[in-house]
């Protein structure tokens, strides 16, 4: 761990750095170092004298060269090297250029050029980030943990890289979404990144291309058994617990087969909780409520199909129903409500494969008996959408340019605004172009995407797409619960963060603008659902501090943003 400590001057209520590190070390630390902004009583005390150019500089000056170099590279691949690069060399300098470009940087450090960097992982490794455990260091496990960079931690994120994006098994490359997502943490939610990591577990991996590149990082053979593996992720529960009891455990790209059962014997716990299920669930749950605030048509009223019934797919689907039955329905008529598409054709009660969390969705064989294609296997999503006439169609297929011209037509034959959100990223991944959608529903379409797009002009108005974007939430939902210490992530505190989040669409100022806000007001959000659910938190009894505090002046007191500490040099121990 390394050896400084934030202090608070109990006389001027300052806070300023307190640290033994000296001399050229000081300079190759991210968490610590300033560069050319080092001020001249620092660098003398620090041992920094003539090891740095004469000028000092502000932090400002800083990010207008920083910005002139990003700008330099020609390609979103160079781009984000280059921001990893600095976020290695100096981490508050990194996180006031992107705090100032946001929307133009946060695609470029997080989807849906992370996932081309995810790929190249082990061919553009530059320097090691957070902790790598792997299972064949499981009675290590200890002595890795204390291995870590930040002495204190709020906020771990954790993958295994089986299901990364769009893209699958990804191996060791799925590290870099850990250090994205807390990217996206500090930069939209406030957290300080002093306080944070980011942790690969390493089982192995099943992507053969990956297995026979000779410069491949990970361990290099197949994922471990299934017992092993339960094992394994109980070691690293109870270590995170016995070190970490009072920190927010979030759980990234894991496979189908995992994700839902880790987060599902977990929950209950500690404070945990999966964005691809929960995460992904709120911010589309927070579109739709938008949507259905433009159409007019309550949420239960809506038939919805959704194309993909992966760990994303069965999320989404399980928040609205949550939120159908906090508008009467009860949970057996939610479930009617939705047709689940996956690899086998739509979700019947006869399919013996299904997961647990399909099983709830799967519709009775004899309801789709008299269906014209009722002598195929199972019926398709284009079947489905003929018989059913949805007017809500998800994608979490990745499965691109499924949505056709056929489906849209239909749908927009059926109700005034069909609500389509292609949701598959990369977009390369994506079900439907926008541009399609809107041609072919005649510019009904109410749309939102899962990777950004541009606007599209229709009929001489361009139309902003809205992007449903995680970091529009689960910035806000750590704020939260850091804030307060919570113990535990409820219903309650995800829909107080979808239900805030919706209403910050555009949208309910026109009904042809985004039904989500967009990432250059990610921090404003992130406030607003860190108040929400902090305040639900208190209200359930799973606040642990805080309990009395003015919460909204909490969340403004403890929103972390970049600059600079003084240095005060202590004694080596």
């Amino acid at each position: 761990m390394l050896d400084f400590k934030i202090i608070r001057d109990e006389q001027t209520g300052e806070l300023h750095i307190e640290t033994a590190i000296f001399g050229k070390p000081l300079l190759t630390i991210p968490q610590l170092n300033k560069g050319t902004a080092f001020t001249r009583e620092e660098r003398r005390a620090f041992g920094l004298l003539g090891k740095l150019p004469h000028r000092i500089e502000t932090l400002d000056e800083q990010v207008n060269r920083s910005y002139l170099q990003y700008s330099s590279y020609k390609t979103r691949l160079q781009q984000n090297i280059y921001l990893n690069n600095l976020h290695d060399k100096n981490q508050v300098l990194f996180y006031k250029l992107l705090s100032q470009h946001l929307g133009e940087m946060l695609p470029t450090i997080y989807t849906p050029i992370v996932g081309t960097a995810v790929k190249r992982f082990s061919h553009e490794y530059r320097q090691p980030r957070g902790l790598y455990i792997a299972h064949s260091d499981v009675n290590q496990i200890e002595e890795i943990i204390n291995n870590r960079s930040n002495p204190e931690i709020d906020l771990i994120v954790v993958t295994d890289g089986e299901g990364v994006l769009g893209i699958g098994d990804q191996g060791i490359g799925g590290m870099d979404i850990p250090v994205a997502k807390l990217m996206v943490y500090s930069l939209c939610g406030g957290i300080n990144p002093i306080r944070t990591l980011p942790v690969f577990l390493d089982v192995g991996t099943n992507n053969q291309e990956l297995l026979n590149d000779p410069l491949y990082l990970g361990c290099q053979h197949p994922r471990i058994a299934q017992e092993q593996y339960d094992a394994f992720i109980q070691t690293f529960v109870d270590a995170v617990r016995r070190h970490f009891p009072n920190a927010f455990l979030h759980w990234e790209d894991f496979g189908r087969n995992n994700a839902r059962r880790i987060l599902d014997q977990y929950q209950d716990q500690l404070c945990t909780f999966n964005d691809d299920i929960q995460g992904t669930g709120a911010v589309t749950l927070s579109a739709l409520l938008a949507a259905c605030d433009v159409t007019g048509i309550n949420l239960t009223d809506h038939r919805i199909v959704v194309f993909g019934a992966g760990s994303a797919g069965t999320g989404i689907s399980d928040q609205i129903v949550e939120a159908m039955m906090r508008q009467g329905l009860s949970k057996e008529d939610a479930y009617k409500r939705f047709w689940l598409i996956d690899r086998q054709g739509l979700l019947v009660d006869s399919d013996l494969e299904l997961t647990e969390a399909q099983k709830p969705y799967a519709r009775a064989k004899a309801e789709i008996a008299w269906w014209p294609t009722h002598n195929k296997q199972l019926p398709s999503l284009t079947d489905t959408v003929r018989q059913v006439k949805p007017t809500i169609l998800i994608g979490c297929s990745a499965q691109p340019g499924t949505f056709s011209q056929e489906i849209v037509e239909i749908m927009a034959s059926a109700c005034e605004r069909p609500i389509i959100f292609p949701l598959s990223n990369p977009d390369e991944k994506c079900e439907a172009q926008p541009a399609d959608l809107l041609a072919w529903s005649q510019g009904k379409a109410l749309i939102a995407t899962g990777t950004a797009f541009p606007a599209v002009d229709y009929q001489n108005r361009l139309l902003e797409i809205a992007q449903c974007n995680n970091a529009l939430v689960f910035p806000g939902i750590g704020l939260g619960i850091i804030a307060v210490q919570a113990s535990r992530l409820s219903k309650e505190m995800i829909w107080a963060a979808a239900s805030t989040l919706s209403e910050y669409a555009p949208s309910k100022q026109h009904s042809f603008a985004p039904l989500l806000p967009s990432l250059n007001e990610a921090q404003v959000v992130a406030k607003h659902i860190a108040v929400a659910v902090a305040t639900t938190a208190i209200k359930e009894g799973l606040a642990q501090k805080n309990q009395d505090a003015e919460i909204e002046k909490l969340i403004q007191d403890l929103f972390w943003e970049p600059r600079y500490l003084p240095f005060r040099r202590t004694e080596c121990k």
